[in-house]
């Protein structure tokens, strides 16, 4: 058997495994921050009050806090300035709630202190963008046409996504080293229950590593199919 089958075969199973990761990453971090969602701070301060006083402590007072639907949908947008906070998230006391709003508020600093990794990201995101709507078609139009152009154009494409998602992770790496120094050095959480946001912090960047491995394996399955015809 020629070596690269042999490889495409190993991709496969790999992306398999990836898929599994990536199921059981998604699963945990649910599971992580509704358990310490029920664990209520001694402070008694939400997320919401803690997430202001860590942006005034940093002189955002521009940084508006505000409330989105959903569950562990919290996101830092940085066209309106806004640290928005899902609904199971903006009213709890809890230190799950408390680990997810100050990592939101370490986004909003790694912009206003321009995190290079952040800016890189922030380059790289219309390419990512385009690359996620437009690189199955220009792949599938080189199968269907024999073309290794357009199959290249469909990696390449792709591969767009991949480092857009490299990116990603040690800014949001950043951002959890961020909010768990500051919940700590500024005493909103102390022992178990800063054990706790740690924990939910960890669980949520362990999806992060199980996206990027997919793409990262996904890209290689592209590249295999590529050589195979």
């Amino acid at each position: 058997m020629p070596d690269f089958l042999l490889n495409y075969y190993v991709i496969y199973i790999l992306l398999i495994a990836a898929f599994i990761f990536s199921i059981f990453a998604s699963v945990n971090v649910k599971s992580t921050f509704r358990k310490y969602n029920r664990m209520p701070s001694s402070m008694g301060k939400t997320a919401a009050q803690v997430a202001r006083e860590i942006l005034d402590s940093n002189g955002l007072y521009n940084v508006q806090v505000g409330v989105i639907h959903g569950e562990l949908t919290d996101n830092y947008n940085p066209k309106t300035n806004t640290v928005s906070l899902s609904s199971s998230v903006y009213n709890s006391t809890s230190v799950g709630a408390i680990g997810v709003a100050a990592h939101e508020v370490g986004h909003a600093i790694q912009y206003a202190q321009d995190y290079f990794p952040i800016k890189i990201r922030m380059a790289i995101l219309p390419f990512a963008q385009f690359g996620s709507s437009a690189w199955m078609l220009f792949f599938i139009l080189g199968i269907v046409f024999d073309n290794h152009i357009l199959r290249g154009i469909g990696i390449i494409l792709f591969a767009a996504i991949v480092l857009f998602q490299l990116i990603t992770l040690p800014v949001e790496f950043n951002a959890s080293r961020r909010a768990l120094s500051t919940i700590k050095n500024q005493g909103f959480l102390y022992g178990a229950e800063y054990t706790g946001a740690k924990k939910t912090l960890t669980a949520a960047a362990m999806t992060y590593v199980a996206s990027l491995a997919v793409a990262i394996l996904q890209l290689l399955r592209l590249i295999a199919n590529s050589r195979r015809r």
